[in-house]
């Protein structure tokens, strides 16, 4: 008789609730959305190409706030899913990274950091990856254009043009950053301007499609002063770092009142080297939240950092296949990373002192033949499966001359291994 009065006492009280329509109807966050409009940046207010703090804000946010950003692909393209290398002569890399933003971070000022959670990364459908001529790391082998078509979900990436192969889903911002200030731009400026004086190579301001217009075009206020996106810098930016994975937080300082927070270039998958030039590209709905403005902190910090929990021990292969690199190359031989501050005095040496990046290249290479010899790749393939799953990875910097770089396959990328 008690249990029953109990229950009877439990169904009166849950009729007497007021009624709501189910857990949907119940919310608690506070979102501000930064939509897309138009079929490419040049048609997008909330959209930009270029760095510089006169860029207004398109958005505000508080601290806890969930910023939705719907995010363009990395080269702004017209690529679709039935997509041939015929079709890259389309890209024009004057339009390199559309990001979505600046948002305007309440509270935080220039000498701040701001504590930055990726919360989610909704992606497309349709991703690519592509071999540019001109472009990647082993640009002086690959010469021919090449574009791989993703089918996207958010368990695996497969193609019509690597058959057999799935790729996880390990999605990350490619780009993510804030806006750099007046005296880091006049630095920045100065810097990469000896760079290129010395032979490097340097991506200088350039208002060729360069957005906004307003400022940073043809006729823009700060022409000559709006950076490129493609490099990594003290605000962040293209830093294609795999391990900014969902739920990782990213420390950045602030140079502007506001940080100016944005993100775009997200990636599906890439492997640590994004060796092509690409990972696998799309557009995305990626959502961030600031957790904490560092009063005084970003003074002190030289580059961004992250905080994370397990997301490297899961992105880390069950099985593996791994080549090892020295710093060795063909006689003859000077890599295109080498062809500045006298690079010919290296030609006839087939063993280079302490070069990391030589040995990266090495293993590199290694892998390619391999993954041809031993899977039937052909060598695009090869290069593009290297590029969104392959990691290269800093064995040792101590006995020299041969400092080793690894390359690492997760072999559970080959659909015959896994089922």
């Amino acid at each position: 008789m008690w249990k029953l009065t109990i229950a009877s006492s439990f169904v009166f009280a849950l009729f007497a609730l007021p009624s709501v329509a189910d857990t949907t109807s119940q919310q608690w966050m506070t979102i501000v959305e930064v939509k897309k409009t138009g079929d490419h940046c040049v048609n997008d207010s909330n959209c930009f190409n270029r760095y510089h703090p006169n860029i207004p804000a398109v958005a505000t946010a508080n601290v806890g706030d969930m910023i939705v950003l719907h995010t363009r692909d990395a080269l702004d393209s017209e690529f679709t899913i039935d997509s041939v290398p015929a079709d890259l002569a389309t890209v024009d890399l004057g339009l390199v990274h559309p990001m979505t933003g600046p948002v305007s971070i309440n509270g935080a000022k220039r000498g701040d950091a701001i504590e930055v959670e990726i919360v989610d990364i909704a992606p497309d459908q349709y991703g690519y990856t592509v071999i540019a001529p001109g472009f990647g790391f082993l640009r002086d082998i690959f010469t021919e254009p090449y574009i791989v078509n993703w089918h996207l979900t958010r368990t695996g990436a497969v193609s019509p043009e690597l058959s057999g192969v799935t790729v996880p889903y390990e999605a990350f911002p490619g780009s993510i950053g804030v806006m750099p200030g007046e005296p880091e731009i006049q630095m920045i400026k100065a810097r990469e301007a000896d760079l290129a004086g010395a032979g490097g190579v340097v991506l200088g301001p350039s208002a060729a499609g360069a957005l906004p217009a307003s400022v940073c075009g043809e006729s823009g206020s700060h022409k000559d002063d709006c950076l490129r996106t493609i490099p990594p810098r003290e605000n962040g930016g293209n830093m294609d770092v795999q391990q900014m994975q969902v739920g990782t937080r990213v420390l950045f300082p602030c140079f502007i009142d506001g940080c100016g927070v944005f993100a775009g270039d997200i990636h599906y998958a890439q492997g640590d080297g994004e060796v092509s030039g690409t990972a696998v590209e799309m557009g995305t709905v990626t959502t961030l939240r600031v957790k904490k403005i560092h009063k005084g902190k970003g003074s002190s910090m030289d580059m961004p950092a992250t905080l994370g929990n397990d997301q490297i021990i899961d992105m880390e292969p069950t099985r593996f296949y791994q080549t090892v690199g020295i710093p060795k190359k063909g006689k003859g031989e000077i890599p295109p990373s080498h062809g500045y501050l006298g690079g010919e005095k290296i030609a006839n040496l087939e063993n280079l002192n302490e070069d990391l990046t030589v040995a990266a290249r090495h293993a590199l290479l290694q892998m390619i033949d391999y993954l041809v010899s031993e899977h039937g790749l052909t060598k695009e393939q090869a290069y593009v499966l290297c590029s969104v799953a392959v990691d290269l990875r800093v064995g040792q910097v101590v006995d020299v001359p041969n400092y080793v770089v690894t390359a690492v396959l997760n072999l559970d990328v080959f659909d015959k291994y896994r089922f």
